[in-house]
């Protein structure tokens, strides 16, 4: 091994603070609070409506094993939580085939230009997971597109500008070469091309090898897209989810300006350790305080529960120089 081979591997900081802090209220929705019998929720896309109230739209699974979606609303994001009586959207198999056994894990993105929030999310077919997407003002009525990326395709979400005349789309096709994070543009929604090769699964022991995709939706900074993605090991017990950070390029978000070499945030907690799926922390969805830096990360914990952390954007940039490494570093770790 050469001297440049060895320092790829020594660790830039052994330094490991608790860069998101877990709500003492955790978990803040769970089966419990439904006002309907179902199996368990989980995986929430998030937004602050105008007034300011944070609406969850949440994976709610039923006791078939097949899921819809579910709004729950509170003025402070933690408590008191307005849930739908109903389903706010359920699958719509004689319309869209492609929903017919369920819709999963949405990510939420307010676009200013359409004045209408933006939800995709992965329908699963008989060929299985692929994206859909939805407009919706109020999210009570929804105008869908149906699918726009065929199975085996999942972890989407849409940037809220266009980049040189397009929209942008991330998401996670998976190959017999692996599962990575690709982004696509188009012209108007529906009609989609010039996929890219995003992020990179890293390969061999890392936490992140072979398996990764976005978490919620990338947060817009002076100094990029910032991207939450998550990391599945396999264990000999089982799948273990855990977050990463990285940063793209604002007019070129194809480009990786940095990437973490270590997870930021794992499942610790009883709640996020045990439950219909071990080991898992799974966000889809944050808002942002009126300060612009505190983010409050809505996460799936062990498919049966929606918890909440909360760190600083300025704070998340900081361990991210620290201990990130620049893309072509990440290809050389990968030989």
């Amino acid at each position: 091994m050469t001297s440049n081979e060895t320092a790829l591997l020594i660790p830039t900081s052994t330094r490991y603070d608790s860069l998101l802090l877990r709500h003492p209220s955790n978990p803040i929705l769970t089966s419990k609070d439904w006002p309907y019998s179902i199996n368990s929720v989980f995986n929430a896309g998030a937004t602050l409506l105008p007034d300011g109230t944070t609406l969850l739209l949440c994976r709610v699974e039923d006791r078939r094993g097949l899921s819809h979606l579910c709004a729950a609303r509170s003025q402070n994001g933690v408590d008191g939580w307005q849930i739908d009586s109903e389903p706010t959207l359920m699958p719509s198999p004689k319309e869209y085939p492609e929903e017919v056994w369920g819709i999963e894990d949405p990510r939420i993105t307010f676009v200013p230009e359409l004045d209408r929030y933006v939800v995709t999310y992965t329908s699963y077919s008989r060929g299985g997971p692929g994206v859909s997407l939805a407009l919706t003002q109020d999210f009570r009525s929804f105008e869908r597109y149906g699918v726009i990326m065929s199975p085996d395709d999942k972890d989407s979400a849409l940037l809220p500008r266009r980049i040189d005349g397009y929209w942008a789309l991330i998401h996670r096709p998976m190959t017999n070469l692996g599962s990575h994070m690709w982004i696509s543009y188009s012209p108007d929604l529906r009609h989609w091309g010039r996929h890219r090769l995003m992020l990179e699964a890293r390969r061999g022991a890392w936490w992140d090898a072979n398996k990764i995709g976005l978490s919620p939706p990338p947060i817009e900074t002076p100094r990029g897209w910032l991207v939450f993605y998550h990391g599945v090991r396999h264990t000999p017990s089982g799948c273990l989810y855990r977050l990463g950070l990285a940063l793209f390029d604002l007019e070129n978000p194809e480009k990786c300006l940095l990437r973490g070499d270590s997870w930021m945030f794992g499942p610790e907690a009883e709640y996020e350790r045990h439950g219909d799926v071990d080991d898992v922390v799974f966000p889809c969805g944050y808002t942002l305080n009126p300060d612009g830096d505190t983010i409050n990360l809505y996460y799936g914990a062990a498919d049966c529960a929606i918890a909440l952390a909360r760190g600083s954007v300025r704070a998340l940039l900081e361990w991210l120089d620290a201990n990130g490494s620049c893309e072509r570093r990440n290809r050389a770790q990968d030989q």
